[in-house]
């Protein structure tokens, strides 16, 4: 895959992810616990046999990884973990009687935080619990969340007992100067008997977690992570770009910024591994930051129209409402989103009053819905068909969304999108920059101050 340079130089700006739409620092406290339940019953109602995906959050990490981004709590204490999981499972109970037990569960994600922190016998509890409330569908996909360090066989022993069949491990970098400086040591060999034990037990799919933009990190250092993890032969690579905003996250002023590659050298790296990955290894660019065999099933749902987005990422599983269990989850129905509490004493709180832990959302207007349409087209499978839309939301698509396009006419100019008069098309360059398309379509992003925008990581 060709990589233009000065492209990316050009279009590399700070942006959404477009995991949803509107995005999550557009939720707000109007939509709380009643407005959730009235949503649950709605969507229960309308669609009895819909499939769901199950998203649980296990907040806890034994240490700090100084670039960390995600909603996590730093514990030594077994006490605190066994404590959470009975919560937990408390807050499942209390959703679960809600959802009609005809509706199959074909997906599964636990996040984090550190799943495997859990032990294996707490890890076989909560997964018995799950299968004791909802309906698994009997292909569903059922994915864990671990860190080698700290992994043993049991752990995955008991994740495959309980129907888990893909693992995701946190790579980041292999060299042990970057580790250090990130707080993260992690000897390859600890990554590399973690992928054994997933094969040898049946784990069907092994997701890799890279991220560049690191500090120290260098073409070289990428070159020998690149080689380790493709001879790892992982199914799936996730490439992060590190997002360094010291000013929302606190510790991450514990990287020293000169020790971070300047703008130009990120770039190389991310065109280094892109090439090494889809060139070399034979990964299938999935968009914007994964990577997968040919025969993935992420492949297989991009190629046949299916893939979706969701807050977990890439998902191959359309038109399933997420539920979310623990601290922070988001929950995404079809007419809402919803978060639960990122307090973990108001989480035990509620939940000791048997009340559910939701405390900010959003619904989407009519607008939303088209909007975020044409973004998930885009994002997923770099084509909208305006007939489609035009056909779904009874609107003139050239029309109704003519500042959009003018937006992307300069994208035009550069190659990175066709506009058509029948469908918008991401070529291949714009896939690399589809974040940038996908804004385009951001009626929020453009109605928002500069200086009043979120922090987002760059596009590239």
């Amino acid at each position: 895959m060709n990589v233009d340079l000065d492209l990316f130089r050009q279009y590399n700006q700070s942006l959404p992810r477009y995991t949803s739409y509107p995005t999550a620092p557009h939720f707000g406290e109007a939509v709380g616990r009643e407005t959730f339940r009235a949503e649950v019953w709605r969507a229960n109602t309308a669609a009895p046999e819909a499939p769901l995906s199950l998203y649980l959050h296990l907040p806890f990490c034994r240490q700090l990884c100084y670039y960390c981004g995600c909603h996590m709590k730093v514990t030594h204490d077994p006490a605190r973990i066994a404590k959470y999981l009975r919560y937990l499972k408390r807050e499942i109970d209390l959703l679960a009687p809600m959802l009609s037990s005809d509706r199959p569960v074909t997906q599964v994600h636990w996040g984090g935080g550190t799943p495997t922190l859990l032990s294996p016998e707490q890890i076989r509890e909560l997964g018995e619990h799950l299968r004791d409330r909802f309906r698994m569908a009997p292909d569903a996909e059922m994915s864990i969340e671990a860190d080698p360090r700290g992994l043993t066989e049991n752990h995955i022993a008991a994740a495959r007992e309980i129907g888990m069949n893909r693992l995701s491990l946190g790579v980041q970098s292999f060299d042990p100067t970057v580790q250090e400086a990130i707080n993260r040591v992690q000897p390859e060999r600890l990554t590399r008997t973690a992928v054994q034990w997933a094969r040898d037990h049946g784990i069907e799919s092994v997701n890799l977690d890279l991220v560049y933009g690191l500090p120290h990190q260098t073409p070289d250092t990428m070159a020998d992570t690149l080689g380790g993890v493709v001879d790892l032969d992982p199914d799936r690579i996730a490439l992060y770009s590190y997002a360094h905003v010291p000013s929302v996250l606190e510790h991450q002023r514990l990287i020293p910024e000169e020790a971070l590659p300047a703008p130009t050298e990120r770039l190389r790296l991310f065109k280094q591994a892109l090439e090494r990955l889809t060139t070399t290894a034979g990964y299938r660019f999935i968009g914007l930051d994964h990577f997968a065999k040919p025969d993935d099933e992420l492949v297989l749902a991009q190629d046949n129209g299916t893939l979706r987005r969701n807050f977990q990422g890439y998902s191959t599983r359309a038109g399933a409402d997420v539920y979310a269990f623990g601290l922070s989850g988001i929950h995404q129905l079809s007419g809402l989103y919803a978060q639960n509490t990122k307090n973990l004493r108001t989480y035990y709180d509620q939940i000791d009053q048997d009340e559910l832990t939701v405390y900010r959302g959003y619904r989407p207007t009519q607008e939303d819905r088209l909007r975020r349409h044409v973004i998930m087209q885009l994002m997923c499978n770099a084509e909208v068909q305006k007939g489609a839309v035009e056909a779904q939301f009874n609107v003139d698509f050239d029309a109704h969304l003519s500042a959009a396009l003018d937006r992307l006419r300069p994208l035009e100019q550069d190659g990175l999108v066709a506009l058509g008069p029948d469908a918008i098309t991401v070529r291949p360059p714009g896939r690399l920059l589809v974040r940038n398309v996908a804004a385009a379509f951001d009626a929020y992003l453009h109605d928002t101050a500069p200086d009043a925008q979120p922090a987002y990581s760059e596009s590239v």
